[in-house]
């Protein structure tokens, strides 16, 4: 009898479409076929067929990788997203910045004592109402 291994985590298994192909396989196949062949068949009488057959599979490549390349659950795209905006667009250095309670208790004290300096100063000070009498 046969035994076929099941796994146990089934969050990684993904849906298969048409012939054990998922669908973002099938779309990604589907535009390497739209790129590959008409470039194959340009080329073919002018550089040879072995040079046109090269030119096909590195034309087709990028849209092989983006359909089967996975790494932790991430497709490519994402992945070079990531590379690129780690690589190109944030800052090298990145400071550690924290919120320093103690400053921020320094503040509201120094704010306090300005408010009651001016509270104490406005309550010593006679108005002008008490000038006329």
């Amino acid at each position: 009898m046969a035994y076929v291994p099941v796994p146990k985590d089934l969050s990684n298994v993904k849906t298969k479409v048409v012939f054990n192909l998922t669908k973002r396989q099938l779309i990604c196949f589907s535009i390497a076929l739209l790129v590959g062949l008409p470039l194959f068949f340009l080329f073919k009488n002018r550089i040879g067929t072995n040079a046109a057959t090269l030119i096909m599979i590195f034309s087709m490549m990028p849209f092989f990788m983006l359909a089967m390349y996975e790494k932790h659950g991430q497709p490519l795209e994402v992945i070079a997203k990531h590379y690129l905006e780690l690589r190109f667009f944030n800052p090298k250095q990145r400071p550690y910045k924290t919120n320093n309670f103690y400053a921020v208790i320094m503040r509201q004290a120094s704010l306090d004592k300005e408010v009651k300096h001016i509270v104490t100063r406005k309550q010593n000070k006679p108005s002008k109402a008490d000038k006329s009498r």
